[in-house]
């Protein structure tokens, strides 16, 4: 049986008031604390339009042999269509720079992984296609966040260890994980920062471990994201309330990250320390992205040390949909850690994203309000 994480946290720590990935009882509950100025749709109308969104796809003809990847809605080769996505943990400390591989990931989150150092974060970035990827990290450990979001796309976890406020949700058995087993690469700093997932490693973590390659029990198979068609963006036109977003500025005040839209090339480029993100792993290409979707996020602090966690399994929270140098408010909500998030419009639908690569961040709420568009 599934255990609720957030559950057996509190009973470790008896600090917390509030579970963050209960049941859907739990997290409907939440909801009535949260401003309801902008409410989701009934379950049914959310579903609905999810099923007329995967009807409308399937209307679209993929090219022989392919197929609409569930992480992007690219076409992608057909022989991957079971293979389970990896979940990688990246550090993002200025000293870990360049990172390797990040340009090739289908998803990138970003979210504060401790309240030390003016809140340093991490990204945790999937993979559908790994083995094309020559060199990804550097590998970094995981926090509680993560392991109750990755569940979601029925992942497999790479990073190396982690703090003991960890260990409960290590039990649950859909958190399947690599830690402190992939390459180590000479590249001339302390060995914290010489963690590297090479060609073959996930192959051979996946024997010594005996988990599935394919998709396992715990995977709905239902769709993730709703994606907008192969040949006509969503640019938002719909709604009169979407504003201007051609630079979007985060307040992560550690990295200092912005997104910049280059509408030459359809695409969000993200810039953080002052300088483009460039993947040295494939010729130097600035990480980019189609679609961004930030998400307003309480946050608590778990000990002196730094150590917190978010609250990702929540009802009728805020948001942002933004893509094509445009911006709309939106909700978002995910019942437990396996339930997928999902965005909802000013309507109670839920959103359509375009076909591509997609950024996620997690905003602590009391930094929302700092967010930036241009």
């Amino acid at each position: 049986m599934k255990k609720l994480s957030v559950v057996a946290l509190l009973a470790l720590t008896g600090v917390m008031m509030l579970t963050a990935c209960g049941s859907k009882k739990e997290a409907a509950s939440s909801a009535s604390t949260e401003d309801t100025s902008i409410v989701i749709g009934s379950e049914e109308s959310a579903a609905a339009s999810t099923e007329a969104a995967a009807e409308e796809e399937a209307t679209e003809v993929a090219p022989d042999g392919m197929y609409a990847s569930e992480l992007t809605g690219e076409w992608i080769d057909e022989s991957l269509k079971d293979q389970r996505p990896i979940a990688v943990m990246i550090d993002d400390e200025k000293t870990a720079l360049p990172h390797y591989g990040v340009s090739q990931a289908d998803i990138i989150y970003e979210m504060v992984n401790s309240t030390a150092n003016q809140g340093v974060t991490r990204f945790m970035a999937m993979f559908k296609d790994y083995n094309s990827v020559k060199q990804i990290g550097s590998i970094r450990s995981t926090r509680p966040t993560n392991l109750q979001i990755f569940p979601e796309w029925n992942a497999v976890l790479c990073h190396d260890g982690g703090p003991f406020w960890n260990d409960n949700f290590y039990k649950n058995d859909f958190v399947e994980r690599f830690s402190g087993t992939f390459s180590r690469v000479d590249n001339g700093k302390s060995r914290e920062f010489t963690e590297y997932i090479l060609s073959g490693d996930i192959d051979k973590n996946f024997k010594n471990t005996g988990y599935s390659k394919t998709y396992n029990q715990y995977y709905s198979g239902q769709p993730h994201y709703l994606f907008a068609s192969h040949t006509q963006d969503n640019d938002l036109s719909q709604y009169s309330s979407a504003e201007t977003a051609t630079k979007v500025t985060l307040p992560f005040h550690h990295n200092n990250p912005w997104l910049e839209y280059d509408e030459s090339e359809g695409v969000y480029k993200y810039f953080q320390y002052n300088q483009a993100e460039s993947d040295a792993g494939n010729g130097n290409k600035q990480v980019a992205f189609k679609n961004l979707l930030l998400q307003n996020a309480r946050l608590e602090q778990l000990d002196e040390h730094g150590y917190m966690m978010y609250y990702p399994s929540e009802s009728n929270r805020e948001g942002y949909f933004i893509t094509d140098g445009k911006a709309i408010k939106v909700t978002w909500s995910k019942a437990n850690d396996l339930d997928a998030t999902r965005y909802y419009d000013e309507n109670g639908n839920q959103i359509e994203i375009n076909v591509g690569k997609t950024y996620v961040a997690l905003i602590p709420e009391k930094e929302w309000d700092n967010i930036e568009f241009e």
